[in-house]
């Protein structure tokens, strides 16, 4: 999208808030690529309805005190993001790291409103968390804070309102200790939260559901080009949820994963890893060591590197955002890459990106390839309104055939480039929720 009024809404922003790099980034990405048809760009300008839309509605922020296992005080910064609520109460995971910041949050929060209008379900968008970084802490020590952040965030959410759930470092034990908190509160028992125990209103898949939708978009990618994922090389960063679930279904489907990473470096397995090796790493329940590991699956470790080099067919990095740069992306189109899928939300560089997108790399973004977890987590909303679970097997067919709906959403908008096309297909919904519901 190019024009007058979208370049003046963009500097504004840009001036507003010049030290968020991570929000403004995201900002440039919707922006350069977009395409929406005139009679909507007609009623952006006419409404400022861009300027509304990538303006978060409030951002929420309050201290968290809790009490150590030694008897200290301690006091973290923690935050809710509520970016939208023109489609559906707001919706979004809670992440403890200490490189959380508002920056952080705002992008995706944003990035939230767009992937779950492309989802195509009544859902809105936020995101929260806190610097609290659980790395070293007791159960204990993880629970009370938890309790203490829910005693703030208990304000502002609610099954109709905005409803929470996991992400990095957040998974269903943490949500366990704030939901049990939140139901202690209101005194009541209510779908505030999902990702929640299958015992006390979780879903099936949940755990899965963000991997897993990875591959069910790319099977789904790889059927409109007309090939098969059997055999296909897979190259993977990361080692937590997304990645070892990723890495988990794609082998089911007869791919080769090449590689695992984390902080510190990357494991090679010539071989492919097997779905035994797999299974034991999601077992462990403390995040996988990978370099100790490596010996016992007779695979190498790259010590203080990235797997962007390793020869393969298909790219997914499900790290964290920005983790894959321009020269990474270099080498994987020296290398033939042909596909790049984002499994984390924003891993690529802008400049990444734009590699990508003038190369013949086929590149889909995090908004379509990620939207599994947010998929599951409006299944288990629904199942909560009516007090009934569903089955694995029926919560797994769903999310598979929602990530079919969305893959063919991006290329109805844009045949050619699914970054347009996912970008192009959520402006557009809410360009139109925000007109027909006024200033």
């Amino acid at each position: 999208m190019k024009s007058s009024y979208i370049s003046k809404v963009k500097d504004k922003l840009e001036k507003l808030y010049h030290g968020q790099t991570e929000y403004l980034q995201a900002i440039e990405e919707l922006i350069e690529y977009s395409e929406i048809e005139p009679y909507l760009e007609e009623v952006l300008v006419s409404e400022n309805l861009l300027e509304r839309l990538l303006l978060p509605d409030r951002v929420i922020c309050f201290n968290v005190a809790w009490v150590d296992d030694q008897g200290e005080v301690q006091v973290n910064q923690g935050w809710r993001v509520q970016h939208s609520n023109l489609i559906g109460p707001y919706k979004g995971g809670v992440r403890f790291h200490p490189n959380v910041n508002e920056s952080v949050l705002k992008f995706l929060a944003l990035e939230q409103t767009f992937k779950n209008a492309l989802t195509g379900l009544p859902i809105g968008g936020a995101k929260g968390g806190s610097n609290f970084d659980p790395k070293g802490k007791t159960r204990r020590e993880v629970m009370r804070f938890c309790q203490a952040f829910m005693d703030e965030l208990s304000r502002y959410i609610g099954p109709n309102t905005d409803i929470p759930a996991g992400d990095i470092n957040v998974g269903t034990r943490e949500i366990g200790y704030m939901f049990g908190r939140y139901r202690r509160l209101q005194n009541q028992f209510s779908g505030a939260m999902t990702g929640k125990s299958i015992e006390f209103g979780g879903s099936q898949v949940r755990v899965e559901s963000t991997g897993y939708g990875v591959i069910y978009f790319v099977e789904k990618l790889l059927e409109h080009q007309q090939k098969s994922l059997d055999s296909m090389k897979i190259i993977i960063s990361g080692s937590g949820n997304v990645a070892l679930h990723t890495a988990k279904k794609a082998i089911e489907k007869g791919a080769v994963v090449l590689t695992l990473s984390n902080s510190k470096g990357y494991c090679y397995r010539n071989a492919g890893f097997t779905q035994e090796m797999v299974d034991e790493l999601i077992s462990n329940e403390s995040r996988p060591k990978l370099d100790r590991l490596a010996e016992k699956f007779n695979a190498k470790w790259f010590d203080n590197d990235t797997p962007w080099e390793v020869k393969a067919d298909i790219a997914i990095p499900c790290a964290t955002q920005n983790e894959l740069g321009a020269e990474d992306a270099k080498h994987l189109i020296d290398n033939d890459i042909q596909f790049v899928l984002e499994g984390a939300n924003m891993p690529c560089t802008a400049k990444a990106v734009e590699l990508f997108e003038g190369s013949k790399v086929v590149f889909a973004p995090a908004k379509a390839v990620n939207s599994g977890g947010v998929v599951a987590s409006t299944l288990e909303m629904g199942q909560n309104a009516i007090f009934y679970p569903e089955s694995f097997d029926l919560v797994s067919d769903k999310l598979k055939n929602t990530m079919g709906d969305i893959h063919d959403s991006c290329i109805s908008h844009n045949e050619s480039s699914y970054l347009r096309g996912a970008n192009s297909a959520t402006f557009s919904r809410l360009i139109i929720a925000m007109a027909e519901q006024g200033v």
